[in-house]
């Protein structure tokens, strides 16, 4: 989905067809205020934004998008941009700054960009959000298991460090490998550095 926010209707008829024409869906607005108020569909998305409109100004929203947690890649176009003005916006996290009037495929080629990195990061999360909820499932045992186990101790040294039985140790590890689907320990160490419950040694 890509969201336009334009306060001149010409440019947002034109950014319209220009995405639905490569089969793209498309939602414009005339004001960044629009754009907060409504219901955003929860998919891989891009924002093309105006760096100059009434009320608050593109720059000042993609600080209070920043602010609010909205993490949406930006591709920003302007009739009056400057050098410090992309150099802002650029640092802030903008895919692009493009100078109207631009040449479609550069405006295509950016949002593009912007949607496969809102692809990856929804991956991501949804890869995180899965790992927390295996770790969760595990007994508070398990979890301290696997806190020594990817710190890289042996069933002999966790079995001393627990005041357990070596066997008691294995079990836990085996549960524990089953619980978070992990295929090996560097899968499981992987998933520790996720979750920041790796014991350094």
């Amino acid at each position: 989905m890509v969201f336009v926010v334009d306060d001149d209707e010409i440019v947002r008829d034109a950014m319209q067809r220009l995405f639905r024409s490569v089969g793209l869906r498309v939602e414009a607005f005339a004001s960044a205020a629009d754009f907060l108020h409504s219901q955003l569909a929860d998919v891989p998305s891009c924002l093309v934004l105006d760096v100059r409109m009434p009320g608050l100004s593109g720059l000042d929203f993609q600080a209070e998008l920043a602010q609010a947690n909205i993490q949406i890649p930006i591709v920003f176009m302007t009739g009056h941009g400057d050098i410090p003005m992309t150099v802002k916006a650029m640092k802030a996290g903008a895919i692009e700054f493009l100078p109207k009037p631009f040449r479609e495929q550069d405006m295509l080629d950016a949002v593009r960009l912007g949607l496969e990195r809102d692809r990856a990061r929804r991956h991501d999360e949804r890869t995180i959000a899965d790992v927390r909820a295996k770790f969760a499932g595990l007994t508070p045992r398990e979890q301290e298991v696997m806190g020594f186990v990817t710190s890289g101790l042996l069933n002999k040294q966790i079995a001393g460090e627990m005041q357990l039985a070596e066997i008691t140790v294995k079990l836990h590890r085996g549960s524990v490998m089953r619980k978070m689907a992990a295929k090996s320990v560097a899968d499981l160490v992987r998933m520790a550095d996720i979750l920041g419950v790796r014991r350094k040694s």
